[in-house]
């Protein structure tokens, strides 16, 4: 094992024990819907070097989960045909979550074409009549009664699935950049919207630092990136990987070696966040997880793929995407084990997929009734017994010798 890989690992097997605390904002509002003292906040995140920090300096954590369907040509999130919007929303506050991650098309903005399906309006009356953005600003309102963030999750373009690129035949790079420019401008001054996720999971032939304007990802994030900050400086602008750098190829949106070299350059610095999705064997048996080295491994992955960034101090990382539908002594399992006990060490900001039972590659944290949580999945993603959003700052002085960091070109 390297030596940097050895001390990481005893680092992290000596902190695993210890529980984060998770400051949240805590002003009590109308407790109808909302579970007691939920909290509200007017503060909006920014970074500094590797940790995202509020207007205080305090460093915030992101805990949070994607609920998904909005992307879909259902065109409204899962699980309303049986449930009420606002029990979920009051279900996820009490699991512990402070952030929302909310995948959309751009077709899903698309009025009155896009009109929702799979609502009961018998239990969810106040939803009748709403679509695209109104049904957007319903949802995030309801967020805000009840202190959660929410991340927009820009997951694909139209409603018939993911793409290799941000943009396509039919929703070109110009429809994105527009779209996102809306909702910047929409939304502004709203802090219950932390930013823009601008595009999920690029992936082949997608590139990073190579310079081609219709393969590079990086300089198509700092293209949206920049218009949006014009528009809404306040925003985070999160930046997810791509597949392959070079020859080394790694999960969609989660192969993020090109960002050292060539970091996203954004007019307001501070509000760049990268994000990587990471998952188990059963989503694809990766080679890592059949090495003999396994699971010590699987430190050194990370590290080499998005952990760097954050550990070196260049920039936060959020995991965007994990999960897992195992969760015993199996392989899978002891994946899910080992990146939570490194993600709650080191104090990286995480989003579950997902929330909805019905991936189909990681379950969910409901089952499929819709109501009833998946104890033990919940068990593991807890940090405290009253997760918080504001910590103190915390360090790991060594991290930055350790891993050498590739400084950026002037």
């Amino acid at each position: 094992m390297h030596p940097r890989v050895r001390l990481i690992t005893v680092l992290t097997l000596l902190l695993l024990g210890s529980t984060l605390a998770i400051n949240m904002f805590s002003l009590p509002l109308n407790t109808r819907h909302v579970p007691p003292h939920a909290p509200i906040t007017n503060d909006f995140l920014h970074a500094v070097k590797g940790q995202l920090v509020n207007s205080a300096g305090h460093e915030v954590r992101l805990t949070g989960v994607s609920w998904y369907g909005m992307e879909t040509g259902s065109f409204a999130p899962e699980g309303l045909a049986v449930r009420n919007w606002q029990s979920i929303l009051d279900q996820i506050v009490q699991s512990g979550f402070n952030t929302i991650r909310l995948p959309f098309s751009n077709q899903f903005l698309d009025d009155p074409a896009s009109l929702p399906h799979g609502i009961n309006y018998a239990i969810n009356p106040d939803l009748r009549g709403l679509h695209g953005l109104g049904l957007l600003d319903h949802l995030i309102a309801g967020a805000r009664l009840r202190g959660l963030k929410v991340i927009l999750d820009r997951h694909r373009p139209t409603a018939s699935g993911q793409t290799t690129l941000w943009y396509t035949d039919k929703v070109p790079e110009s429809r994105w950049i527009a779209d996102w420019v809306m909702l910047a401008r929409h939304y502004r001054g709203n802090a219950t919207i932390l930013g823009a996720d601008l595009h999920s999971e690029p992936h082949n032939p997608a590139t990073w630092g190579t310079g081609d304007p219709k393969l590079d990802w990086r300089m198509a994030a700092e293209r949206a990136g920049n218009a949006v900050l014009k528009t809404n400086p306040d925003w985070l602008i999160i930046v997810e990987g791509i597949e392959q750098y070079h020859e080394d190829k790694y999960w969609w949106g989660g192969n993020l070696q090109g960002a050292g070299k060539y970091p996203v350059r954004l007019s307001i610095p501070d509000k760049l966040v990268y994000s990587a999705h990471d998952y188990g064997p059963e989503v694809f048996p990766q080679v890592w997880f059949q090495s003999a080295h396994f699971p010590q491994n699987l430190i050194d992955i990370w590290l080499q793929h998005w952990a760097y960034l954050q550990l070196s101090g260049q920039a936060p990382v959020i995991v965007g995407e994990f999960g897992a539908r195992s969760i015993g002594q199996n392989t899978e399992g002891i994946w899910l084990r080992h990146l939570l006990g490194f993600l709650k060490v080191h104090g990286f900001s995480y989003m579950y997929w997902a929330w909805n039972p019905g991936s189909a590659d990681t379950g969910g944290l409901l089952m499929n009734n819709w109501k009833t949580p998946e104890q033990q999945k919940l068990r593991l993603l807890e940090t405290d017994q009253a997760p918080l959003l504001d910590t103190p700052r915390r360090t790991f002085q060594a991290f930055p010798s350790l891993l050498n960091p590739v400084q950026p070109p002037v």
